[in-house]
């Protein structure tokens, strides 16, 4: 019997095939448990020692999740799904830039280690100081349905326009057979905040068409520039009314407690937590 927050049999069928195999030393505990502890972990935002006992030891969990985050499992597995899905043609690249901030708790943030400063320690881990205290900010690209293809994890306190090209480096989707990964979309849509020259003028070197309104201060510029001012950025009002779905995309990723606040101390283990939600999102029915 499947319990709430486990992995159906339809997930596991998909994840079995993509965790590495264990070739020396003792006999390991059953993946499945373990990934259906992380995942309950993850979707509840309980402390590790607080997962229930049917998964196993907290500690084995907290090992194989921190060994899969450091080593790239995560990240590898959700790359081999994203190349089954372009296989099939199921990835729509009609692509939307946002971010989202998320509260960072107390937990998230420990005592300075190896000589550093507060502040150099919080940089390292991606926490940025604001009035609300503590946060993080995932900044994301996903595709035309609503699934994550990119992201990049900084401070709260850090500017969307300044990830932007981050982001889109993100976007690496390998292909079944020869060749290199797949990172131009054949669209990009953003809101006012990445509205700058750097941005569009990026895009157009990468020969990505775009959609991203002009701010009411850089339209007022233009004017009074008079005819040296240049001619307004096109902007597909129909087009950018698809922009919701990376709305959509955070809701689902925050259905995980892990994700929606943040408890994790190091940037690894945020960052892995991100990567296992991206991975189930790719994996359920839409």
């Amino acid at each position: 019997m499947v319990r709430r927050h486990e992995l159906s049999d339809a997930e596991w069928e998909v994840l079995s095939g993509l965790l590495p195999k264990a070739v020396t030393g003792r006999p390991r505990q059953d993946d499945r448990l373990v990934l259906n502890g992380i995942v309950w972990k993850l979707r509840t935002g309980s402390a590790w020692r607080d997962v229930p006992e049917r998964y196993g030891s907290w500690q084995t969990l907290y090992t194989r999740f921190r060994r899969w985050a450091l080593d790239g499992t995560f990240t590898r597995m959700l790359r081999a799904v994203q190349t089954q899905k372009d296989a099939s043609g199921d990835i729509d690249w009609l692509v939307s830039v946002d971010s989202t901030i998320t509260r960072a708790h107390q937990h998230a943030a420990g005592a300075r280690k190896g000589g550093r400063t507060g502040e150099d320690e919080l940089h390292d881990h991606a926490l940025g100081r604001s009035r609300g205290g503590l946060t993080t900010k995932v900044h994301l690209a996903c595709d035309g349905k609503g699934r994550p293809l990119g992201f990049v994890v900084t401070g709260g306190n850090v500017n969307d326009c300044t990830r932007f090209e981050q982001v889109m480096d993100a976007i690496r989707i390998p292909h079944a057979g020869p060749g290199r990964p797949r990172t131009r979309p054949d669209h990009v849509l953003g809101d006012k905040g990445y509205s700058s020259r750097k941005i569009r003028a990026y895009l157009r070197r990468r020969g990505i068409p775009h959609t991203i309104p002009e701010r009411s201060d850089q339209k007022a510029n233009r004017r009074n520039r008079g005819r040296h001012g240049g001619r307004p950025p096109a902007f597909n009002k129909q087009l950018y009314r698809n922009r919701n779905v990376v709305e959509r995309c955070f809701n689902r990723l925050k259905q995980y407690r892990a994700i929606a606040t943040r408890y994790d101390k190091t940037r690894e283990s945020y960052e892995a937590a991100v990567t296992i939600a991206s991975l189930l999102l790719w994996i359920q029915p839409l």
